[in-house]
């Protein structure tokens, strides 16, 4: 009888194996793009088989490391321009997390991954205006961007990656954005005129070329006739886009204070620590000298590419380190949302952000301007402090490609009763914020009211610091 019990047990297992195996084939959740002598050689290497757990999602840190790669697919959608009936879409405002790119640091005395930025439309991940959207950038057009961006290369070329360039992936993310984005909000909402320009748009990115190409693939899938002369690309200086307020010491200090929290956390981690020690063992160097290159960061690109993790003779990273340091980020996200310095350092660090943001609301509302789509192209030190001051810290670290939007509505009676949704990676997260948490959306006003965001921004958000205002809030030290 047991081993009857045992066979069935068996059997049950194979097959719930083999269902999740084809699943993933199906959505394309394992792609491989490697260069072309590593597809020559592929039969000699190997391969990352993913460890399959039975944790929901959320929990599972193989899970969330592959929703942070955002492997391209063709099933992607969101709720973007959703709305009770009679209700005008005004303006749309999106921050942007740059697409899938290369490490910014390499483990010592390892091999770099090994992936060809360039563009070839017939390889995947690809996308069908991938291949017009490398002619269009090709030209020796003159472009109308600010000149720190005008120097900037417009799409990645290198067929062996440099630090931190935009892969094909990354193109194709952005690509997929907009084209999402443009049936929601040019199809369907009429958004942008047929005759626009340059007053309609406002673009702005940081001096890195992963942002500006990022947000020029998001543009050339969004906009019906992508236009050099109708675009201005500003450049920001800033990753939270504070541009001339950035001047806030209790930001420093509340920075300060989360490196110090995230620090006494680690050293608590006794398994990070063992991890570390047999990673440095297997490489050859000391274990410090391995935490300072921040290999999380190299080990990524590693799995969302599908590249084997780096071996030596004394052994191989394995994916039980890369969950452990992975499971990790996850703790410590939890850790930094019961301890409330990075929420503090979030409010004032993305207020100039969010002021502007709001600004810009009443201005079109006042019929003041005509911007009626801006673009932000940031980091993910941009988006992550966003979305812990709008109140949304369970949105986990934004991956490659994210996308916050603000939509700007009027209501169908009273045209001074304006509205406003917030999403995220096409999710409607407007009832979840700080803000509009207590709305009843069941009300009279089934969408959030405006002035809930513009008190929040305005004054609410300070209140924590015993403060009204943004230069009080950053000049007061609280003890």
């Amino acid at each position: 009888m047991v081993s009857r019990n045992k066979f069935i047990f068996l059997l049950v297992v194979a097959a719930l194996l083999a269902i999740l195996s084809l699943s993933l084939q199906f959505l394309h959740l394992i792609p491989s793009t490697p260069l072309k002598d590593e597809r020559q050689s592929s039969k000699s290497r190997k391969r990352i088989i993913p460890i399959l757990y039975t944790e929901p999602p959320g929990i599972n840190p193989i899970y969330e490391a592959y929703a942070y790669c955002n492997i391209p697919n063709k099933t992607e959608h969101g709720v973007e321009g959703h709305s009770p009936p009679d209700f005008k879409l005004l303006s749309v405002q999106v921050v942007i997390r740059h697409g899938d790119r290369y490490p910014l640091y390499s483990i010592p005395k390892t091999n770099r991954p090994a992936i060809d930025c360039s563009l070839i439309p017939s390889r995947n991940p690809s996308h069908p205006q991938l291949a017009t959207f490398i002619k269009h950038m090709s030209k020796p057009t003159k472009v109308n961007m600010d000149n720190v961006l005008s120097s900037l290369p417009r799409f990645p070329s290198h067929f062996v990656c440099e630090m931190g360039e935009l892969t094909q992936t990354g193109i194709v993310q952005h690509l997929q954005n907009g084209k999402l984005l443009r049936h929601t909000y040019i199809e369907k909402h009429k958004l942008i005129p047929d005759n626009w320009n340059k007053q309609h748009l406002y673009v702005e990115s940081t001096g890195k070329s992963r942002t500006l190409q990022s947000g020029l693939a998001l543009l050339f899938g969004l906009l019906p006739e992508f236009d050099w002369q109708k675009v201005h690309f500003r450049h920001q200086w800033s990753t939270i886009f504070c541009a001339s307020n950035c001047d806030c010491p209790m930001r420093n200090h509340y920075l300060e204070e989360e490196q110090r929290r995230q620090y006494n956390f680690r050293v608590k981690n006794n398994l990070l620590e063992q991890t570390y020690v047999d990673m440095a063992r297997i490489i050859g160097i000391p274990t410090r000298q391995l935490r300072a290159a921040n290999p999380i960061d190299s080990l990524l690109c590693h799995f969302c590419h599908n590249i084997t993790f780096p071996c030596t003779q004394a052994g191989c990273i394995s994916l039980e380190h890369f969950t452990v340091i992975k499971s990790h980020q996850l703790d410590d996200e939890k850790d930094r949302q019961e301890k409330m310095v990075y929420y503090k350092y979030s409010l004032l660090a993305i207020h100039p952000l969010l002021n502007q943001t709001v600004t810009r609301m009443q201005k079109f509302a006042e019929n003041q301007n005509n911007e009626v789509f801006a673009l932000y192209s940031a980091h993910d030190v941009t988006i992550a402090p966003l979305l812990n001051a709008l109140g949304l810290p369970e949105a986990r670290f934004p991956r490659f490609a994210a996308r916050i939007v603000f939509e700007l509505w009027r209501g169908p009676r009273d045209k001074k009763r304006l509205y406003i949704r917030i999403l995220y990676n096409g999710d409607d997260v407007t009832f979840h914020t700080t803000f509009c948490r207590k709305h009843n959306r069941h009300s009279g006003q089934p969408l959030c009211p405006l002035q809930n965001f513009v008190n929040f921004v305005k004054k609410d958000m300070f209140a924590i610091f015993n403060s009204t205002n943004y230069y009080d809030a950053c000049h007061r030290r609280v003890f």
